[in-house]
C-alpha cells in the first residue's frame, strides 16, 4: 500500500499534540533595552534534564530533497523535547506521529513550517528529519547531551510513503 501525504499549515492548534511552534504571532512580549526590544518569552516547553541530560544548542545543516520524496524512517527522543529554529528564515517541513511504541502510518501528519516559525518537538513524539526543496538549510537545535539512557529511536518503514510536489 503506498500513502501519499500533503502539507498542512503550522498552526498551535494543529500541532498540539506534537509540541509547541514556536512563533510571535498573537504571543505577549514585554518591552525591554529602553523600549527598543520586544521579548517574547516561553514560547516552547524545552524537556532536556532526564537522566541527568543538560541543555545543548547545535546547528543542523540539512541538504535539499526532491519531490517526490520517500519517507523511509522516523525517529523518537525519549529522553529530551528538540527545537528547531531556521537560520534563513525560509518555510520548510516537519513530519511528525504521536508519540507511541512506533508511528502509526495513519496518524503521519505533514505539516508545512512557516518562514517565522519554528517547532518544538515534545519528548517521545515521532518525527522525520527537516527537509526542504530549496537547499542547503541551517537550523539552531535546542535539545540534550550527556545523561544516561538512550536518547534516539528509529522505526523504518516497510511501505510506501511518499510526499508529492509541496
Amino acid at each position: 500500500m503506498t500513502i501519499i501525504l500533503k502539507p498542512e499549515p503550522l498552526t498551535a492548534e494543529a500541532f498540539a499534540p506534537f509540541g509547541e511552534v514556536i512563533e510571535t504571532t498573537g504571543r505577549e512580549f514585554y518591552q525591554i533595552n529602553y523600549g527598543k526590544t520586544e521579548r517574547y518569552s516561553d514560547l516552547a516547553d524545552l524537556d532536556t534534564l532526564q537522566q541527568g541530560g543538560k541543555p545543548t544548542v547545535s546547528i543542523f545543516r540539512s541538504q535539499p530533497v526532491q519531490f517526490p520524496f520517500r519517507i523511509e524512517v522516523m525517529e523518537r527522543h525519549p529522553q529530551s523535547s528538540q527545537a528547531f529554529i531556521s537560520l534563513e528564515r525560509q518555510a520548510f517541513f516537519t513530519l511528525v506521529a504521536p508519540a507511541g511504541e512506533q508511528p502509526l502510518v495513519e496518524q503521519i501528519r505533514l505539516f508545512r513550517v512557516g518562514a517565522q516559525q519554528g517547532i518544538n518537538y515534545r519528548r517521545g513524539v515521532w518525527h522525520h528529519y527537516l527537509f526542504s526543496p530549496a537547499g542547503v538549510r541551517d537550523f539552531i537545535c535546542l535539545d540534550r547531551t550527556g545523561g544516561t539512557g538512550s536518547n534516539c529511536d528509529e522505526y523504518h518503514f516497510t511501505q510506501d510513503i511518499i510526499i508529492e510536489g509541496c
